[in-house]
């Protein structure tokens, strides 16, 4: 179906060329062209309240005025960051560190990504099933160098990995093969966590700067998502659906 904000057109083309930036989605094309929807969204406002400059100049500088100027994000208080930091004590430690294994089976554009995650699955329940052969199934089917010593990823801390690879592996306390996949930007991965080292906890002091930066962050995320949802209320869209508009609005 063709995409359209207001009359204007988005291209196959542009969506395809967008699409390698949102690889660790489950459907980098159907968000890719949400994501130019919303750009196209966001421009048309900004060139309607004059925010845009002169002819040729840079549309995401335009785009950033009108976050400045439309959308209201909250500083986050002591107190909030302090409760985030009492409910996440696991997420504020020093020195814990893991030692893991994993199998990956990496995910690249246009890749088929049903039959990748049913094979990274059928490979997680094997080895759940048979632990003992999780390095001769990572040697056999892994797509990271490590596949080469049997998965081995030796001890790792917190910031060695992307972060979704890390919070699968720090906010919680299995150890063997974890129970579910782990889905990166890389692709599926079967993780085996051999071994954990607890650190200390890290007082609210030294944190409360990263969690204000992390709860700021989060509350922007929202209320972009919203005013996104009120402009396209107002707008003739088609061919893409911008009422879910909770995947990255820019990049």
């Amino acid at each position: 179906m063709d995409i359209s904000v207001n009359g204007v057109s988005i291209s196959a083309e542009a969506v395809a060329q967008e699409a390698p930036f949102h690889a660790d989605a489950d459907d980098p094309s159907r968000v890719a062209a949400r994501a130019l929807a919303i750009r196209e969204l966001l421009l048309q406002r900004a060139r309607e309240l004059g925010l845009d400059g002169a002819e040729g100049s840079d549309p995401d500088g335009a785009i950033d005025a009108l976050i400045e100027r439309e959308v209201t994000t909250p500083v986050p208080t002591d107190e909030e960051c302090s409760n985030y930091y009492r409910r996440h004590p696991q997420a504020f430690r020093s020195g814990d560190l893991v030692e893991a294994a994993h199998i990956l089976l990496a995910v690249t554009p246009n890749a088929p990504l049903d039959a990748i995650r049913e094979q990274a699955g059928a490979i997680l329940r094997e080895a759940r099933a048979e632990p003992g052969r999780f390095g001769e199934l990572a040697s056999r089917f892994s797509n990271c160098p490590s596949g080469a010593q049997g998965g081995s990823l030796g001890q790792l801390a917190r910031g060695d990995t992307v972060p979704e690879f890390a919070q699968a592996l720090f906010d919680g306390a299995a150890t063997g093969v974890l129970p579910q996949l782990v889905r990166s930007r890389y692709g599926f991965h079967v993780v085996y966590v051999a071994r954990r080292i607890e650190g200390r906890e890290l007082p609210f002091e030294m944190v409360r700067e990263r969690i204000a930066e992390f709860l700021a962050e989060r509350v922007r995320r929202q209320a972009l998502s919203q005013y996104v949802r009120i402009l396209a209320g107002g707008a003739r869209i088609s061919g893409v659906d911008l009422d879910a508009a909770g995947s990255p609005l820019l990049r």
